[in-house]
Formats: structure tokens, C-alpha cells, sequence
């Protein structure tokens, strides 16, 4: 990539970091607004763990996306390229990332976990048990990415702006064996060993799902369901599927090249802005996409959920009338976040039939 291509580059980039903020940071906080303090029809469990994965991606977009692209595009000495905001940027970046995706590998591994005991539903299903979790998952994150804070440093390099020749202090990779060691483990905590294990138990939610189905004929389903439970099922697996994937392709890609980035190309003579290198585009797209994936959570709930969009539809038009389940979608939307969550208290006792407003009938004798 060359000449006007780099130019163009470079501008779309401009103006994509600065539109990911004016458009994922209100949408995030409005998502977490819906989910927490709005009836989506979710379970409680469910509830929690959205909302603070709404959280967490907003804190993403403000360290990763605000104060740190947007600026290296806009401004030319950003306040990160001093000390302590080096390193502490970096801490922060880190948690907030290391932060949604475990929320987002929790939530899945709960719920399996609800699938397939009864026992571990009622335990994992209260919501102070979620929110518990949710801080453990969040303090955890952090303290892992203590060390993030060292493996960048501050110093002098000349540049040239505008024909000028400058010395300004630059934040920029250590180039020690325990960054190297620092930045593998955190690219695996962070980005490999979520991406496998959101693989994994969403395979296996879907055959747990396909299994449960071919314990009833299609004549029991509808009379448990009221309908057929095939295009609910499908429904589920592609639902679940539809997560999985758009998870898995727009954070692949930057966990691959950041692990490249920064261990065959951690040197100080490498240039990174250099767009005639491909690993460097390959490595700023990367960072686009991955970066999109903590802005459309939004969009991802106003299509998956009915119950959300009902919500939603609520709320922008001011009025407070809650709407009814209305669709074999929605069932199957609400069956992803709240399965087996929905308890229903059976009699104790027999059942006693009580015949009101009886009215005596007379015969051909009129007799009553």
C-alpha cells in the first residue's frame, strides 16, 4: 500500500474511531439502561451478565478506542506519551478487554452448565450468585493486567512534522524477554483461550438442545410447546451460532496479528505506521473489526431479541404499556437467555374443581 491508498487509509481511520465512539459509547450505556432497568423478558442470570458486559465494552471504547486511537489519529502529542499514563493506560486497556471477554465466556459455560443440571440451575440462577461472579470476573481481569503496565516505556525520538525536525518523548514497546513472555500470556488470556472456549460450549449447548429434542416425539413437543419445536430449535442453534461466529471472526483476526506484532516484530527500528509493510494493514483492519465488536452490542440484541425490540419500541415512543410475547422467535430468543430459569410451582395437594353459577334444568316431566 502506497501513495493515495495510504492517504485513504489513514483517513477512514480518522473518521472510523471517532464514529465508534460518538456511536458505541451512548448505544452501550442505553443497552446496559434496557437490560437492567426494562422488562426484555430475560432471566435474571441473564440480566446481569449483559449488563455488565455493556459496562465492560464501554470502558473498552473509552480507554482503547478514545483516548488512545482517536487521538494518535487527531492529535500529535497524545497525554499518554508521558509517564505514568503510559503504563497505566496499558493496565487499563487491557482489563477492560480481558474484562468482556470473560463475561462473555462465563455467561456461556453458566449456561450450559443450566442445561445440563437442575441442581447447578437454582445455584447459578440467583442473582447475587451472577453478580458476584461479574466482580470477580472484573477484579480478576485487572490483576492479571498489572503487568501490562511494564511492558511500555517512555523516551525521546526524533520525528519529523511538517518538515520539521522535533524530539518529542514517545510511549513505545519495551523491548525485554518479559514483555515478550507478558504479551503472550495476556494475548491468550485475553483473546485465544476465549475465543476456544466460547467455541466449545456454544458446540455444545447446540447438542445438548438436539439431543433433548429426539427425547419426545413430535406429537409430545406440541402438546408441551402449544406448536412445533423444530423451527424453534433451529431457530436456537442458529441464534446460537450467529454469536459465536460474529465473536469469533472480528476477534481472531486481531489476536493473530497482535501476537505477530509484538513478537516478531517487537523491535524498536520496526515502524509501525509503515503501510508498506502488509502486517501493519493487516494489523490496524484487525484492530477495526475487533474494536466493532464492542460497539454492536446494541444492534446484536435488536436482532436476536424480539422482547428487546418490543422494549426498545416502548421506550422511544414514551409509552410505558408492556407488550406481549408474540412470535416463535421471541420464544426461541428467550429459550438462549433464560432456559430452564423459568420456575413453575406444581400443587401440592389434588386438584379441586369448584362449579360456579349453576343453573337447574328442567326435563320433558318438569321436573328439576
Amino acid at each position: 500500500m502506497e501513495g493515495a491508498a495510504v492517504t485513504v487509509f489513514i483517513t477512514v481511520q480518522r473518521i472510523y474511531y471517532p464514529f465508534l465512539c460518538i456511536m458505541g459509547i451512548p448505544a452501550n450505556l442505553f443497552t446496559f439502561y434496557m437490560i437492567y432497568f426494562r422488562n426484555c423478558g430475560m432471566s435474571n442470570a441473564a440480566v446481569v451478565y449483559l449488563s455488565s458486559l455493556a459496562i465492560a465494552d464501554t470502558f473498552y471504547l473509552i480507554w482503547v478506542i478514545l483516548l488512545d486511537l482517536t487521538l494518535t489519529f487527531w492529535i500529535l502529542q497524545p497525554f499518554w506519551h508521558s509517564q505514568p499514563w503510559c503504563g497505566i493506560l496499558g493496565f487499563l486497556q487491557h482489563g477492560s478487554l480481558c474484562s468482556s471477554s470473560w463475561i462473555v465466556v462465563v455467561f456461556t459455560i453458566e449456561r450450559y452448565l443450566v442445561l445440563k443440571s437442575s441442581t447447578v440451575k437454582q445455584r447459578l440462577s440467583e442473582a447475587g450468585v451472577t453478580k458476584l461472579t461479574c466482580m470477580a470476573i472484573v477484579v480478576l481481569s485487572h490483576l492479571v493486567s498489572v503487568p501490562m503496565g511494564w511492558i511500555n516505556t517512555v523516551k525521546l525520538v526524533n520525528l519529523t512534522v511538517d518538515g520539521e525536525n522535533m524530539t518529542l518523548p514517545r510511549c513505545l514497546y519495551r523491548e525485554h524477554t518479559y514483555s515478550t513472555a507478558v504479551v503472550w500470556i495476556a494475548s491468550f488470556l485475553s483473546g485465544g483461550i476465549p475465543i476456544v472456549l466460547v467455541i466449545l460450549f456454544n458446540y455444545l449447548i447446540g447438542y445438548n438442545l438436539c439431543r433433548a429434542s429426539n427425547l419426545f416425539t413430535k406429537e409430545e413437543q406440541r402438546v408441551m410447546h402449544g406448536r412445533s419445536t423444530r423451527g424453534m430449535l433451529k431457530r436456537t442453534i442458529f441464534l446460537l451460532g450467529t454469536i459465536s461466529v460474529v465473536f469469533v471472526v472480528l476477534s481472531l483476526p486481531r489476536f493473530v496479528t497482535y501476537c505477530i506484532l509484538r513478537t516478531k516484530h517487537n523491535d524498536e527500528s520496526f515502524d509501525r505506521n509503515d503501510y508498506s509493510i502488509p502486517i501493519n494493514v493487516a494489523g490496524d483492519v484487525a484492530n477495526m473489526l475487533h474494536n466493532l465488536n464492542s460497539s454492536t452490542n446494541f444492534l446484536l440484541y435488536c436482532v436476536v431479541s424480539h422482547r428487546f425490540r418490543q422494549e426498545l419500541v416502548q421506550v422511544v415512543t414514551c409509552n410505558a404499556k408492556v407488550l406481549e410475547l408474540g412470535s416463535v422467535f421471541t420464544n426461541t430468543t428467550m429459550k438462549v437467555f433464560a432456559v430452564a430459569d423459568h420456575k413453575c410451582p406444581l400443587p401440592s395437594g389434588p386438584a379441586a374443581v369448584v362449579l360456579t353459577s349453576l343453573k337447574p334444568r328442567e326435563d320433558k316431566s318438569g321436573e328439576t
